[in-house]
């Protein structure tokens, strides 16, 4: 099988697991949204941290501790991790999934956005009229549910912050997902013991299905992580680009034929918006990438052996 093939394996696997999730979540009740994001801290540390001693690759933790502004980057990548990750499991536990699901698909436009105002850059006429119709969608939506998508727009921004810290820190998949979530295991720990003097903690008090699918959100949390990885590292960014919208679309799926949510007109007008900027968006991306790969094929010189 050759390597692009393979990464949309990686791929379609990555996006597949991250849009069954909310099914997963649901599962996790009786335990509330800040416990089952405590387990899922504290079982993903557990989880990577076999796998990367099977992969005998502990030894990058010494030559991170000698650079100060990366662990800074790293406990600010945890924290926008955190807020995704807890905003998230609030929102399915609520019954928004749907919302949660328009949190990632207005999650490239939050980039473009971030692009603009953070990294100063320059935007086509196309990628502006993305974000206006963006916007637009926005403003219905908000007079839909009477107030700003805040779950949504929470969710957005958070993981647009997360992966420009990221994408600036470098490191791999399974060796930041370990750092990070270090960094935020102490906390969640004192968090799970605080639940367990209470006596509120279900960890070990209910089903024994229920303890376990606790322990398993570690992998679920890692897993399609590392599927992304392997797909980033094989595959075009407009094939990658193409297949995030695979998530948000099972994601809306679920809310609405599983979890029978409501969807009125107005909302999917709201959705409809989204759309329209996501196909401006995609298109334009696709048109860009090709004009500048044909561009670098005319520019380069000429083999002596070929003229």
């Amino acid at each position: 099988m050759n390597q692009t093939r393979l990464g949309y394996l990686y791929g379609f696997g990555a996006y597949l697991l991250w849009g069954f999730f909310p099914i997963y979540l649901k599962l996790l009740r009786p335990a509330g949204p800040v416990e089952i994001l405590a387990h899922r801290i504290v079982w993903s540390v557990v989880f990577v941290a076999l796998l990367l001693a099977a992969m005998r690759n502990i030894g990058f933790l010494r030559a991170l501790a000698r650079r100060p502004r990366a662990l800074a980057a790293i406990a600010a990548a945890a924290a926008l991790i955190a807020v995704n990750w807890g905003t998230y499991i609030y929102g399915v536990n609520s019954d928004r999934v749907v919302e949660t699901a328009l949190g990632y698909f207005i999650n490239p436009l939050v980039v473009v956005l971030i692009g603009v105002f953070v990294l100063r850059e320059r935007l086509r006429p196309a990628q502006w009229a993305a974000l206006g119709v963006g916007g637009l969608a926005v403003a219905v939506l908000t007079v839909d549910y009477g107030r700003l998508p805040w779950l949504a727009l929470t969710l957005a921004f958070s993981f647009a912050g997360y992966g420009l810290v990221k994408k600036r820190l470098g490191l791999p998949a399974a060796e930041g997902l370990f750092v990070e979530s270090a960094v935020l295991a102490l906390p969640a720990l004192a968090y799970l013991g605080w639940l367990g003097r209470q006596g509120e903690a279900t960890f070990g008090h209910g089903s024994a299905s229920h303890t376990v699918l606790l322990v398993l959100a570690g992998a679920a949390t890692a897993i399609p992580l590392l599927l992304f990885a392997g797909a980033a590292n094989r595959l075009p960014l407009t094939g990658l680009g193409m297949l995030q919208y695979l998530a948000p679309i099972l994601q809306l799926g679920c809310g609405v034929l599983v979890f029978h949510e409501p969807m009125p007109p107005a909302r999917l007008a709201g959705f409809a918006l989204v759309w329209v900027a996501l196909v401006v968006f995609t298109v334009d991306a696709v048109r860009h990438t090709r004009r500048t790969r044909a561009e670098a094929r005319a520019a380069a010189p000429v083999p002596a052996g070929a003229r």
